[in-house]
């Protein structure tokens, strides 16, 4: 069985789950010129999902490759690589580490330390657990869906311009959106 009920909430199976990459995404959209969004995805990154038997007990890790950050510009994708947003070349990854799990109405909210350029703070995702789906090839999948938004100069990410009509070029907030599809591993 690869899900089970938890106070009448549907939750994954006890175990580890592995994210798989090729079939998630993690993404964060900034508002340029104050009123349209710049998306970015990163194009690696690993983790892990362990379902305790306690759902309080459960955690989550991922390691994400800074410089795997694609939002279809060479020029800005080689900015945000840069010491001015994600300096890769001194923190190749982002980190996030899991410290609670608990509901939150008909969803939940997963709280953890997320490091970026060698800083960590902690962040909260508001996330779905969508279900498990058995994929052709006989594998259970669960899949999550989760955002949160963070004040990326928290992180020292201060790098910005003032526009000549008053704003900034780049938002000072992220918004964060995961959709997350995981393997049970036997």
């Amino acid at each position: 069985m690869s899900t089970r009920t938890v106070d009448g909430r549907n939750v994954p199976a006890v175990g580890t789950w592995v994210v798989d990459p090729s079939h998630s995404t993690i993404s964060a959209i900034a508002r340029h010129l104050v009123v349209s969004k710049v998306r970015g995805s990163f194009g690696e990154f690993s983790g892990t999902i362990t379902v305790a038997e306690n759902i309080a007990e459960s955690s989550v890790s991922l390691t994400i490759e800074a410089a795997s950050i694609s939002t279809g510009a060479d020029d800005r994708d080689g900015h945000l690589r840069s010491s001015d947003f994600l300096a890769v070349e001194d923190h190749p990854q982002l980190t996030f580490a899991s410290t609670s799990v608990s509901p939150n109405g008909d969803t939940w909210t997963l709280t953890g330390d997320l490091t970026m350029r060698g800083v960590s703070h902690p962040v909260s995702i508001e996330f779905e657990f969508l279900g498990v789906f058995v994929d052709p090839w006989g594998n259970n999948k669960a899949v999550f869906s989760g955002s949160t938004r963070i004040e990326r100069e928290e992180w020292g990410v201060n790098w910005n311009a003032p526009l000549e009509a008053g704003g900034l070029l780049v938002s000072k907030h992220l918004d964060i959106e995961l959709e997350i599809q995981a393997s049970l591993q036997s």
